[in-house]
């Protein structure tokens, strides 16, 4: 006789991949998921704006000189006769590639110097060490300042300033995945992997890293905000972004000085970057918890 029969047919529990399980911890995070939208709704009117827009960054309009807000000019105009929506556009699309770059150039030097650093040891990890200890003691903003000053001026002077802030923003995450590295050299499949006669860069790259990926995407995501405060910090002293082009930063420089008189200068480029700043440090909260089995944030998966 079958003592199974009658009873109710269950059907096997489908058990969730990584992906998936961090997939749902992030979508648990409102403010994560709420940033996730800023950030692409930015991103699309960086790109689709100045195709959009009836006034570009360099028109000038001869009869609307510092003018308030109106139907020709949604966020007004600025003393030499351009859009400040336009602008305000030209200068998100600008700090957002600032920002994207600096924070994926900077986590890719820490990722494999503090990665090869812990792994390979001896002179070159004190060698390392001494260059990350030397870049977190000098005055970087200041050296920014000064070598950005004689950028050659062009289309392309904002990339010097990109490589000025990379080179800067990586030393203290190289220093927090070279502890990571040190525990991860010592597993069982690392291990496995050097007794196989594998090259050292290729575990460094096929085996270490890829475990410590949490924390480059975390340290990526948080990179992007540093970079375009830091862009904006540089560009509101005249370090940055250098005309005819704009940023964020060049923009809230500029109608700081008239912030009081004529304030739609200064105003849309500022809300845009506060929400900006906001949306990609929501997200990544968001990724930390949603990475980070132990945090509560995220809920039970």
């Amino acid at each position: 006789m079958d003592i199974t029969a009658g009873l109710p047919v269950t059907s096997p529990v489908k058990r969730l991949t990584r992906r998936q399980l961090i997939w749902r911890r992030f979508l648990r995070n409102r403010m994560a998921v709420v940033g996730a939208f800023g950030i692409a709704f930015l991103f699309f009117l960086a790109v689709a704006g100045p195709f959009v827009l009836y006034w570009k960054f360099d028109d000038i309009d001869t009869a609307a000189f510092l003018t308030p807000p109106n139907s020709a000019h949604l966020l007004g105009t600025t003393r030499s006769g351009r859009d400040v929506l336009a602008l305000t556009v030209r200068g998100l699309g600008k700090s957002l590639l600032i920002g994207f770059l600096v924070a994926l150039i900077s986590t890719s030097l820490a990722a494999l110097v503090g990665a090869s650093a812990a792994y390979l040891g001896g002179w070159y990890e004190r060698s390392m060490l001494w260059i990350v200890d030397l870049l977190l003691v000098v005055p970087s903003f200041f050296l920014i300042a000064v070598a950005s000053r004689g950028a050659p001026e062009g289309d392309a002077a904002w990339i010097l300033l990109v490589v000025l802030l990379a080179a800067f923003a990586w030393p203290l995450s190289a220093r927090v995945v070279r502890s990571l590295t040190l525990s991860i050299r010592e597993r069982e499949y690392v291990l496995a992997a050097r007794f196989m006669g594998l090259s050292a860069a290729r575990i460094i790259v096929r085996h270490i890293l890829p475990n410590a990926s949490s924390l480059l995407i975390i340290d990526a995501t948080l990179g992007v905000g540093y970079a375009i405060l830091s862009e904006t910090g540089l560009s509101y002293f005249g370090f940055g972004v250098q005309p005819p082009d704009t940023s964020l930063g060049t923009l809230i420089g500029e109608g700081a000085r008239m912030a009081t008189t004529y304030p739609w200068i200064f105003t849309g480029p500022a809300v845009v970057l506060v929400f900006l700043v906001l949306c990609v440090n929501a997200v990544g909260d968001g990724l930390r918890d949603a990475l980070d089995p132990a945090s509560a944030s995220g809920g039970t998966a």
